[in-house]
C-alpha cells in the first residue's frame, strides 16, 4: 500500500530504506482513485518510534492511505518535541468535522491508573464515542484494546501476579474470519503489559467474539460483532528489538523485571533477538484495512 504521509516526517527516510512503498502528496492527487484515510490517535510516549511501526505495517497493500495523526490535547507529551507535535499532529477539535475510513488507538503505559484516573480519558472517550458514527471500523492496540472494551462493553481490566512479558504462542480459533484469513493455526505475538481482560466476561458479551488466545498470555484478538472494532491485547507491530529496549529501560529504572520469556535465545540478553511474528503483523494490519475498511467504507461519505 502507497502511504501518503509528509515529505519531512522522520519515519519517511526510514521507510523508504526498508522499501516501504511511501508517496508524496504530488503524485497521490495524480492517481485517479478513492484512497483510505486512517487517523492514528497515537497515546504512546515515543510517538516517533510508534509512527515508524505502524506506517511500515500500513504501506503494505495495494491501497492507497492517507494518514493523519493525532495526540490527545489535554496531556502534555514529555518525550516528543513540541515542534513534532505542532508539524506533524492535529487534536480531535480540528478533525471532529471529517469522517475517517479508519481509526487506530495505540497503548499507552498507564495500566497502573484506572480508566477514570487518566488526564486525557474524558478526551479519549468523546473521540471513542465521535468514532461510532464517523469512522467505519476502529483497531484498538494494548490498552487501547483494553480502553474500548471498557468504555464499549463495560469489561474491566485487572492486574495481573506478574507481567505478561514476552512472545507467545497463539492459536486461531476460526480461520474463516476475514481478520484471521491467512494465518497459521498457531502464531506468536509480543505482550507487555501488567493486565489482563476476562475471557468469560467476553464471551458473555453477545456483541463480542474472541478470535485468538494464548494458554500463557490469554485473549489476544477480539472483534466485534459489527466488525465495528477491534481489539488486540498484545503488539504484533512491535520491532525485534522493542521488548529488549523496554527490559533495559526497566534494568536501568532499578525495577525487578524477569527477562521476557521466549524471546531471547537461551534467555540470554546479549543475543539480538529474532522477530518470529512479523508476517502475522503484516496479515493482520492487511487483513484489517482490507475487509474492514475498504470493503465496508463508502466511497463517498453522506
Amino acid at each position: 500500500m502507497p502511504i501518503k504521509i509528509p515529505l519531512q516526517l522522520p519515519a519517511n527516510e526510514k521507510l523508504r530504506q526498508e522499501r516501504i512503498f511511501v508517496m508524496d502528496e504530488e503524485r497521490a492527487r495524480t492517481q485517479d482513485i478513492r484512497p483510505l484515510n486512517i487517523v492514528i490517535v497515537n497515546l504512546m510516549p515515543e510517538k516517533e518510534k510508534t509512527e515508524l511501526q505502524l506506517l511500515r505495517l500500513l504501506g503494505n497493500s495495494p491501497l492507497q492511505v492517507n494518514v493523519t495523526f493525532m495526540h490527545a490535547a489535554t496531556h502534555q507529551s514529555k518525550n516528543v518535541s513540541k515542534s513534532h507535535l505542532d508539524t506533524f499532529y492535529t487534536t480531535f477539535d480540528h478533525i471532529k468535522d471529517r469522517r475517517f475510513d479508519g481509526m487506530i488507538i495505540t497503548g499507552a503505559p498507564i495500566e497502573h491508573l484506572e480508566f477514570e484516573q487518566v488526564n486525557y480519558w474524558p478526551e479519549l472517550t468523546k473521540i471513542m464515542d465521535w468514532s461510532k458514527e464517523n469512522v467505519t471500523s476502529v483497531l484498538h492496540i494494548c490498552w487501547g484494546a483494553q480502553a474500548a472494551l471498557y468504555h464499549h462493553y463495560g469489561i474491566k481490566k485487572y492486574d495481573l501476579s506478574a507481567k505478561c512479558f514476552g512472545v507467545y504462542p497463539h492459536d486461531v480459533k476460526d480461520p474463516k474470519i476475514e481478520l484471521v484469513r491467512g494465518f497459521d493455526e498457531q502464531y506468536f505475538a509480543p505482550h507487555s503489559r501488567h493486565t489482563f481482560v476476562s475471557k468469560e466476561e467476553i464471551e458473555s458479551n453477545p456483541n463480542l467474539m474472541i478470535l485468538s488466545e494464548s494458554e500463557d498470555a490469554g485473549v489476544f484478538l477480539i472483534k466485534s460483532v459489527d466488525d465495528k472494532h477491534v481489539m488486540v491485547t498484545g503488539h504484533l507491530e512491535y520491532e525485534a528489538t522493542t521488548l529488549a529496549e523496554e527490559y533495559q529501560r526497566d534494568i536501568d529504572k532499578g525495577l525487578e523485571i524477569d527477562v521476557p520469556e521466549n524471546y531471547f535465545k537461551n534467555n540470554d540478553p546479549a543475543v539480538r533477538p529474532l522477530n518470529t511474528w512479523r508476517s502475522h503483523a503484516h496479515l493482520l494490519f492487511s487483513n484489517w484495512l482490507n475487509y474492514y475498511v475498504y470493503q465496508e467504507t463508502p466511497y463517498v461519505w453522506e
